[in-house]
């Protein structure tokens, strides 16, 4: 039986390649090699999804007015319905889940990385917005990113993972302050002197 198995991995596996390549001449031939590369370096998205993402949305932005709009033809920009005060369902809706679905694990996989931007801001928002909504808006940011990517035929710049830091230090220290009251300590910051 496990022969039997391995046989049928391996049968898998040559058919899977054999797909993959496949889909590397024709994005080549028609001319999507610079958007693989350039969709490649943003984190989360990889070798294999790029080519997905260019599939879905055709690799031509010029469709898309703005990156909201991709956002909102892919289905992630979720709304807010409001009335009287009484905040409603504000849930994304189903459209393309092919895309959705690839974004999903590419945000899945950025949040993991601790070095980079995407995953500081899923940590930003998962202390007061819990676990599900910031992964949409991390495949929001995501798509934010492709938009440009796609159009203009560049690469993704990330901003890092300290970036919210370094635009506010400010808070950064009443946070850590705070936090530090809460217990029991006080904190004083001094500057490090410059030789």
């Amino acid at each position: 039986m496990c022969q039997h198995y391995l046989e049928e991995i391996g049968h898998l596996t040559c058919a899977a390649d054999r797909i993959d390549a496949r889909t590397a001449a024709l994005l080549a031939r028609l001319g999507h090699d610079q958007n693989v590369a350039g969709l490649d370096t943003v984190p989360g998205i990889g070798p294999a999804a790029a080519p997905i993402i260019i599939a879905e949305t055709g690799g031509d932005m010029a469709q898309f007015a703005t990156a909201g709009h991709l956002a909102s033809w892919i289905g992630v920009c979720p709304g807010t319905n409001e009335s009287a005060g009484v905040n409603k369902s504000g849930r994304i809706r189903q459209a393309n889940s092919n895309l959705k679905r690839v974004l999903g694990v590419a945000a899945m996989a950025a949040i993991g990385n601790k070095d980079c931007h995407l995953g500081a801001y899923y940590r930003r928002i998962a202390v007061r917005r819990g676990r599900r909504r910031p992964q949409v808006a991390v495949i929001h940011k995501i798509v934010t990113a492709i938009w440009p990517i796609l159009r203009n035929k560049t690469t993704y710049q990330d901003l890092g993972a300290d970036y919210f830091t370094r635009r506010d230090p400010e808070r950064a220290m009443r946070r850590m302050t705070k936090e530090a009251n809460r217990l029991g300590l006080t904190v004083r910051f001094d500057p490090i002197p410059t030789a």
